[in-house]
Order: structure tokens, then C-alpha cells, then sequence
């Protein structure tokens, strides 16, 4: 897919790995929508964008809810045009083990809140992006992309029961997605990061990041770019489909 002039719409763009993905895609001349739950965030990420010299528009949504969505999405068509290109990024954590207990003894466990929201925003958020963004290719004749981003905690994780399976399940829908949309011309891929330098990893002791890097066999983290060129190559790998790439320095759980 060629991505000059593309509108590619971006969830969670406003920050971190989203906007690293924005600024590569947008200086390869794709026209961005970001979609972000902050105004205030997606104002900010847009000013920096457009500083740049790349087109981006900016639309609060909240991908966990049906009419949001959908009205984002249709804001996008009405003001930009319909969108080519799709990146599922939008994701937050609520980690905690399933049980937790001391001396045969439970002092807590995690909670349906805490399963509940990680699913609804890393899982459901993705089904629902990705529907309308594929209703409004096929309608505008579009033969588009869409690409979710996974994680090597698809493989578990101890105290991600949530995350886990959310990000598991976002492969599963790469692969269902990249055969049902195949005949429209639309492909679907995925890519799963491993540790990444973002301001979660900034805030982490010096001790633990240690840990976390000595793990590592590159012995170092990701940074966001590596995970923009990784989404980049699915858009303009034309021959890749219902697959996943793994940029996590060899890493595995």
C-alpha cells in the first residue's frame, strides 16, 4: 500500500508508541487521524506533528465504546475522507495476579474491574475500530490495511491474566480478519513489541529496569521507532497478511 496521501487513522496516537508511529507514517506522507480519550493530548500531539510539516487531525474517542467509535470514525470519513489504513494501538494495563496469598491465606485476587477494563479497551476497542474501519474500506472501494498491535505477553505473563489474554485474542483476530477480508482487498496484520523505551519504563527503578534489560539477549530495550518501522512494513509489504511481527530483541516469555 502505497501510504503517501493514505488516511491513516491511529488509536492511542496521541503518545508513546502511537505518536512514533504518526511521525514516521506521516513523513512517509499518509495523512494521520489520531484518536486518543485526552483533547488536550491529541491538541498537543497534532501541534507537534504539524510543526513537522505532516497533516494530522486529531478526534477524542473512547475505542471501548460502540457509538464512540462510530462516531469517530464517522468524523473521519466527513472531514478527511474514509480511512486506508488502520493501527490498533490504543491498550492500558491493569496488572495483578489472579490470586494472591501468603501462608495458605488470600490476601487478594484481581479483580472483574480490573479484567473487565483491560478487555474492554485492548480487545473489544480493537473489534470495534477494526469493523467500522473495514466497513468504510469495502464502502469506498479502499483496498486498505489494518494492523493491531499484539505483545509477547500473548504468551502469558505472571500478573497479566488480563492483558494476556486481551493480546492473545488481538492475534487470533489478525488471522480471522486476514482471510475474511482478503476478498475485499483488505490485509490485516500484527506486531508484538517486547520491552520498549516509554515513559512506563522511564519511571521504573534503576534496579528493576536493570533486570528487565539483562533479559534481553540484544541487552537493551526497544525503542518506539523500531516499532513504527515494524508497523510501516506492513503497510507496504503487499504480499503480507494474517501474520505476526515479533520486534522484541529476541526476547521470549
Amino acid at each position: 500500500m502505497r501510504l503517501e496521501n493514505s488516511v491513516i487513522a491511529i488509536t492511542g496516537g496521541a503518545r508513546g508508541l502511537g505518536l512514533a508511529m504518526a511521525q514516521l507514517l506521516g513523513e512517509c506522507g499518509a495523512r494521520l487521524a489520531l484518536l486518543d480519550t485526552s483533547a488536550d493530548g491529541i491538541d498537543l500531539a497534532v501541534s507537534e506533528l504539524h510543526e513537522a510539516g505532516i497533516e494530522a487531525h486529531g478526534f477524542v474517542a473512547n475505542v471501548a465504546d460502540e457509538a464512540s467509535v462510530v462516531q469517530a470514525f464517522g468524523d473521519i470519513a466527513a472531514s478527511i475522507g474514509p480511512v486506508n489504513g488502520l493501527v490498533n494501538n490504543a491498550g492500558i494495563l491493569r496488572d495483578g495476579l489472579l490470586v494472591k496469598a501468603r501462608d495458605g491465606k488470600v490476601e487478594k485476587t484481581m479483580s472483574l474491574s480490573q479484567w473487565q477494563q483491560v478487555i474492554d479497551v485492548n480487545l473489544t476497542g480493537v473489534f470495534l475500530c477494526g469493523r467500522e474501519a473495514a466497513a468504510q474500506m469495502i464502502e469506498a472501494g479502499n483496498h486498505g490495511v489494518i494492523v493491531n498491535i499484539s505483545s509477547i505477553s500473548r504468551a502469558g505473563n505472571i500478573g497479566q491474566s488480563n492483558y494476556s489474554a486481551a493480546k492473545a485474542a488481538v492475534v487470533a483476530l489478525t488471522s480471522t480478519w486476514a482471510g475474511e477480508l482478503a476478498r475485499h482487498g483488505i490485509r490485516v496484520g500484527a506486531v508484538a513489541p517486547g520491552f520498549i523505551e516509554t515513559d512506563m519504563t522511564a519511571s521504573m527503578r534503576q534496579d528493576m529496569l536493570d533486570k528487565l534489560t539483562a533479559g534481553v539477549p540484544l541487552r537493551r530495550l526497544g525503542q518506539p521507532e523500531h516499532i513504527a518501522r515494524s508497523v510501516a512494513f506492513i503497510f507496504e509489504n503487499d504480499y503480507f497478511t494474517g501474520r505476526v511481527i515479533e520486534c522484541d530483541g529476541g526476547l521470549r516469555l
